[in-house]
Order: structure tokens, then sequence, then C-alpha cells
């Protein structure tokens, strides 16, 4: 083989330098490329960061978007049972920026007209010939609006999300709940009095556990509202409350509103019965003169005579019966046939020193204690209280109190006369419940079981009675003051319950404003027509969600009344 001609091959340190600078292009060419992707990797990272920090710190007309969307803008509110009562979600809002209209403005005004009739046309076109930046035109828009308003193509329309508050029971429990106003915030019921809880980004996670449940809700209201309705009553009230740790199960005002909406409710429906109302409430106040008497020695026996005339003059006043004795009478039948005559001359005996200072112990001479804003005071003589307000405060007349107080003096009454504040919270490993305040003996409060119990077995609670559940308590039926006046037509009728009265565990009290007469109830207004029958339907319905197994063979321990009971009422 021939050996390659000199002029062909390069010679040796030619042949290095040319691979030497080969070499050297490619790292050149290396160096740039990673110049090249860490320009690149940096750019990225900026546009990344911004991101970041726009969802984070961004906001588009009060909405924050991004990372900070998967935490709600408010806590949700649940019953005690978990389920939802109130949350955030997002929400189409419409709003417009005049400046930036781009089309015809009469043309757009005619067209929002018709799709947002609540503006005329001549308003719209206002509002966008007008030198403000920005104006809402819809907040809570649906979405067939939303897209209708997109369709009319003009840019300076906008459509946005933002936060916002959803009840997805409706009216349920609203007054309890309340809502929150246009930026969110609690305006009324538990969304004002946890407003901190809620909007606090650190609680967000958590949501605030009423003690409410929604099945008690649901079965109370629905109750009540049919009451209402067919007795044509102003307004209603209802409380169903724990006796042993003052939970509110269940608690409603009628009428009532929707919280997503209220701002379609009339004052009348916002306005809160159960705990910012205050009503003279009759003759549920009667077990409470009796008790006060046992705790201080005036009542020995529930077989102890009292005179019970047909009227009784006093303090130069007459006081008089629905179902008048006319002859003596025991306790036990004072308190079965609601003898305002007979619970009179305990108050007297009992004194208004004396009378004053248990009322002050029960919590009836101040305001509601609960953790809601709309909370009643309550009223009573004042410095008008002698001996004669002393007797009617007695029998219930002359101090007015909130349905919830009511509930709370019966809870206190049979919880063995321990005093436990009503809460709208659940107790629970996060809120144990505080040790109470006793008020009542023990003794009284059993003493009092089978006293009550009498009254739905024979007295004037009859109709209130649900076989098998051992409901005991107290009708109400007091004339309502107008004008500074006692009615004679209009009435005020309520009743306070217990059950089981064996072993007492759940208060019930409703109340009905103004109800009417019906050809069922033969022209009377009184309540062991009207709200009895409620307390009878609504422990019905709600004892077995309660845990509470009718028993048709236990009841408390009777015999400590009905040898005292000479005459039963037909």
């Amino acid at each position: 083989m021939n050996a390659p001609s000199p002029a062909l091959v390069a010679p040796r340190p030619e042949r290095l330098r040319l691979v030497g600078q080969r070499r050297q292009m490619l790292a050149v060419m290396h160096q740039r490329l990673m110049f090249g992707m860490l320009v690149y990797a940096g750019i990225i990272a900026l546009i990344a960061l911004r991101i970041l920090w726009l969802a984070a710190f961004g906001d588009h007309a009060g909405r924050k978007e991004g990372v900070t969307a998967l935490v709600p803008d408010r806590g949700d509110i649940v019953d005690r049972d978990g389920e939802p009562l109130a949350r955030t979600i997002d929400a189409w809002t419409i709003a417009v920026h005049p400046g930036k209209i781009i089309g015809d403005k009469l043309e757009i005004a005619r067209r929002l007209a018709e799709l947002m009739p609540e503006r005329s046309e001549a308003q719209y076109f206002a509002l966008l010939r007008s030198n403000k930046p920005f104006f809402y035109l819809r907040r809570r828009a649906s979405p067939t609006l939303v897209e209708a308003v997109n369709a009319l193509g003009e840019p300076g329309l906008a459509i946005q999300r933002e936060p916002d508050r959803l009840y997805p029971q409706t009216s349920l429990a609203a007054h309890v709940l309340g809502f929150t106003d246009i930026d969110g915030h609690g305006a009324a019921g538990a969304e004002r009095a946890f407003d901190k809880y809620l909007s606090d980004p650190a609680t967000r996670g958590k949501p605030l556990q009423l003690s409410i449940s929604s099945r008690i809700q649901q079965a109370l209201e629905h109750e009540l509202g049919d009451a209402m309705a067919t007795f044509s009553a102003i307004g209603a009230a209802g409380v169903v409350m724990d006796v042993h740790t003052g939970e509110v199960l269940a608690m409603t005002s009628m009428p009532t509103i929707n919280p997503n909406t209220p701002g379609q409710g009339t004052p009348e429906a916002h306005f809160n019965r159960a705990t910012l109302g205050v009503f003279e409430l009759g003759s549920t106040f009667k077990p409470f003169t009796v008790a006060m008497a046992m705790d201080s020695d005036v009542i020995k026996s529930v077989g102890q005579v009292y005179n019970c005339p047909d009227a009784l003059p006093v303090y130069g006043h007459v006081i008089h019966d629905t179902h008048p004795f006319g002859r003596s009478c025991t306790v036990a039948e004072i308190m079965m046939e609601s003898s305002n005559i007979g619970t009179a001359q305990i108050a007297d005996q009992l004194g208004t020193r004396r009378q004053k200072a248990w009322l002050k112990k029960m919590g009836f001479l101040d305001k509601v204690e609960i953790e809601l804003g709309e909370r009643g005071r309550a009223l009573n003589p004042g410095s008008r209280w002698g001996p004669f307000e002393t007797m009617t405060i007695g029998f219930g007349q002359g101090i007015a109190v909130a349905p919830l107080q009511l509930a709370m003096g019966y809870a206190t009454l049979f919880d063995g006369g321990i005093y436990h504040p009503p809460t709208i919270l659940k107790h629970g490993p996060g809120n144990p419940l505080a040790p109470g305040r006793r008020v009542f003996s023990a003794d009284t409060s059993y003493r009092m079981r089978a006293m009550l119990r009498l009254v739905v077995m024979k007295g004037t609670g009859r109709k209130a009675d649900a076989p098998g559940y051992r409901i005991g308590g107290k009708t109400g039926t007091a004339q309502k003051l107008i004008n500074g006046h006692y009615s004679q037509t209009v009435n005020i009728t309520s009743f306070a319950g217990v059950f089981p009265m064996d072993d007492p565990r759940y208060v019930i009290v409703v109340m009905l404003d103004e109800p009417k007469a019906t050809k069922e109830t033969y022209g009377f207004t009184t309540a062991g027509w009207n709200v009895a029958p409620v307390v009878s339907r609504t422990v019905s319905r709600i004892a077995p969600m309660l845990g509470v197994a009718p028993n048709m063979n236990r009841e408390p321990n009777m015999g400590e009344v009905l040898p005292f009971v000479h005459e039963t009422k037909e």
C-alpha cells in the first residue's frame, strides 16, 4: 500500500491546533447555552413569583383568587351534628366602568333595563354617563343573567367572582344564624356575635358549631308555623333547651326572614321575639312562685290550704280566676287549675323583698343571657313594686320576660335547681360545660315534678300531653297590654313544658302573639286550646330524635299530689 501524499496530511502541530479550536468553540457554546437556560429559568421564576404574589395579595373588586381562594373568606357555621347552616361560596358580580364604555350608551342602557329591571332605562343611562369610575349593577347574579350580560360584548361591563354567604337551609333558624352585610361582616345573629371568630384566618378551617339541631329546629318551626297560621296570630316564638347544659337545641321567631335575601324581610320579620322581645307570659310564672315559697318555708306541703273565693278584693283591686273554686283549695289544686287568687296569696306571703331577690337570682330582672346581640331586658314595676304588684307578678302579670328567659327558668327549676346560662354553642372538648350555680333546692326541684305533671294530666294543660313522654308544664294566657291598658279580647298565649317529667331532660316553650279563636276552639283563645297542642305534636316528633323513648309505665311520684286534689274541672 502506498503511503499518503504529504500534501494531503496536515502536519501534526496543525491538527492539534484545529482540535483545540473545536473544543474551545464547544465550551463557549455550552456556556452560552447554560447562560440562556439560566436567564430563561429566571424569567419563569419571576413570572411564578408574580403569580403567587398576585394570588396572595392581589385584589379584583374585593375577590381574592388563586392560592387564597382555597381558604374560604369566612368560616362555616354548622349545627350540632355537623350539618352546614352557613358557608361561603363564589358568586357572580356584574359591575360597570362608565369610562370604559365604547358602545352606544343609550342602547346598552335599554338592554340592561331589560335584563335587570330593578332600575329604569333612564337610570342606567345616567350611570353610564356618570364620571364615577365603578358601579355594582348586580351582586349574587345568576349564571343565566351573567351569560346574557356577557353576550352584550361591552368591555365596560365587568363580570367578576366574589365571595358570598350562602344559607343552604334558607330560613331555618334564621334569627339564630343572622346574616352578613354587603361587605361580608356579620350584621345579626351568630354571624354578628361571632364575627371575629368567623373572619379570623387562623380559625377559618374550624367551623363554628352551634348547639342547634337542624332536625329539632325544623320540627319546632313546622308545628309552630302551622299554629300561627291556624289561629291567625301576628307572631310566634319557640325554644327547645337541654335542661342539664343550657344548650339551645332549637329557637325560632315568627314571622321570619330568609338570610340569603335579608333586605326583603319586613322590620316585623327581623325582630327576634325569642330573645329580644319581652312579654307578659301569664300563668307560666306560677310554678316559680310556688317554688320560691317552698324554699322560703312559706309552703310546707302541697296539701296546704288557701281560701279561694270567686273573687278576691285586695289592696283596692279585685283578682279573679278563669276557673273559680268558690271554696278552700290546696296548693296542688291551685297549680292544677291555674288559680290567680290562690297564687296571689302565696306571693303575698312571700313578700316583695323576697320575691325580688328570687327573681334576681333567676336572671328575670336583667337582660337575657345569651351570646346573641339581640337581647331584651325584662320589664317590671320598678319603683311602683308594692304588695299588690307582688301578688300580680306571682301569677305572671306585671313582669315581662323573653321566651328564652322563661325556658331558662324552667331548665333551672328542673335541673335540680341548678342554673346554667343558655348558650347557642355546643358543649364539647373545646367548650366544656362550666359548673352551674344553685338557685332552688334539690328537694323543691323534685317536688315540683309531680305538680306540673298534674297540670297536664288533669288540669289546664291536658292538650299538651303526648302519650308515653310524660310531659309536665304550665299554660299561660295573658291579656296583652295595648296603649297602657290590658285588652279584654287580645291575648298572648304560652306553654312552658318539661319532658320526661320523671327524669327531666328537655324544656320546650312556645308562644303565640294575638291568636284568634276558631270553630275548633269553641271561641276560646286561651293557651290550653292553641299552644298546648303545639307542644304535644312537637314533643311527639322530637322526643325519638333526642333518645327519649315512650313509656306508658313511668311517671313522677304522683302520690305526692293526687291525695290533695279534691275536684277535677272538666
